[in-house]
Parts: structure tokens; C-alpha cells; sequence
């Protein structure tokens, strides 16, 4: 109960709860398992993007939250400095994501 939206990859789900919650399940490897970043998942989560094996999660706050296939967009360590704050919002292709900032910044990773 409390679900407000459903988005899935290829092998995965994640549900945005009304509190802000994402919950996920699925194949682990592709975006089914979120335990890494679970801490960040808990609330204040406002839209989740997906693509086709990993995805991103935008925080009211402006912080981007990203898990799945690493080397398709799941790990954004490379970038995660540009998506603690100040993003209004993203977009997945097939192997990559997109997050556009306030300032009109575009900041890609995947």
C-alpha cells in the first residue's frame, strides 16, 4: 500500500512509495537490489528513472541516487559530486544517463 508509481529495466522494479520510499526487487545485478544506497532510498525520493538495466533516482533536494549495472549508468561515482544537489531533472537512454541542473548544467554518466 502507498504506492504511487512503478518503474522497471529489463530484469527489475522499483516502486516510489507516497513518503518518498523506493522499494526494489528483481534480478540483484540489474537494478533489483538497491541495498548499496538503501540509506538514501528512505524518503524524500521525487521521480525514479529508469533504463534498460539500471536507475536513477532524483531526491526533492536535488540529489541524484543511481544503482543497477554499473558500467550502464548504475555507478555515477565518476560524477557524483555534480548530483548531491541541483538537479531538476533526468532522462535514460539505452546506455547512459542524463541529469539537467537548475543553472542549465548537463551533467551525463553510464
Amino acid at each position: 500500500a502507498g504506492v504511487s508509481s512503478i518503474v522497471g529495466t529489463a530484469w527489475a522494479f522499483a516502486a516510489l512509495k507516497e513518503a518518498g520510499e523506493v522499494v526494489t526487487w528483481g534480478d540483484a545485478d540489474y537494478g533489483g537490489d538497491s541495498s548499496a544506497v538503501a540509506d538514501r532510498l528512505v524518503a524524500g525520493v521525487s521521480s525514479i528513472v529508469r533504463k534498460s538495466d539500471a536507475f536513477a533516482a532524483l531526491k526533492e533536494a536535488g540529489e541524484v541516487v543511481t544503482w543497477g549495472a554499473a558500467d550502464c549508468g548504475g555507478d555515477s561515482c565518476a560524477v557524483a559530486e555534480s548530483l548531491v544537489a541541483g538537479v531538476s531533472s533526468i532522462v535514460g537512454t539505452a546506455w547512459a544517463f542524463a541529469a539537467l541542473k537548475e543553472a542549465g548544467e548537463v551533467v551525463t554518466w553510464g
